[in-house]
């Protein structure tokens, strides 16, 4: 059992620094500037999918028995701050899109700029429904 979890581990870590080398050379041969809308978000979905998988996979590392009974705090203490960290980010980016995107749309809705193939109706009356409905959970 023992080899085969270490073989695990050494897998995982041969994973993720491919992973982080091919992201690097990818920045590198084309930067941000000289992406256009779609490969903008391509490459954001791509970046989501693989956190998204990295943080379920590092939360079932915190419930296994051999890293719950083995990891010294000290690691434990790297992994919360740094998680920490990580969300207040994540939260700060989410905070600053979401309101940025809120006051364009408000805005071309009331310049009447909104496509009327996407939106039907106007921003205003979809908050009123969404107040009469009550906000939606993300929970």
């Amino acid at each position: 059992m023992e080899s085969s979890f270490i073989g695990n581990l050494d897998e995982w870590i041969k994973l993720q620094k491919n992973l982080l080398s091919t992201l690097k050379d990818m920045e590198k041969k084309e930067p941000t500037e000289s992406m256009d809308r779609l490969d903008l978000i391509l490459a954001s979905r791509t970046a989501f999918q693989h956190m998204m998988r990295t943080l379920k996979a590092f939360d079932q590392w915190l419930q296994d028995p051999m890293v719950i009974k083995h990891m010294p705090r000290e690691m434990l203490e790297d992994v919360k701050n740094t998680s920490w960290q990580l969300l207040e980010k994540l939260l700060e980016l989410d905070i600053r899109h979401t309101s940025q995107f809120r006051e364009m749309i408000s805005k071309m809705s009331k310049e009447g700029k909104l496509d009327p193939l996407i939106w039907t109706r106007p921003v205003a009356e979809e908050h009123q429904e969404r107040e009469r409905r009550g906000p939606l959970s993300t929970i």
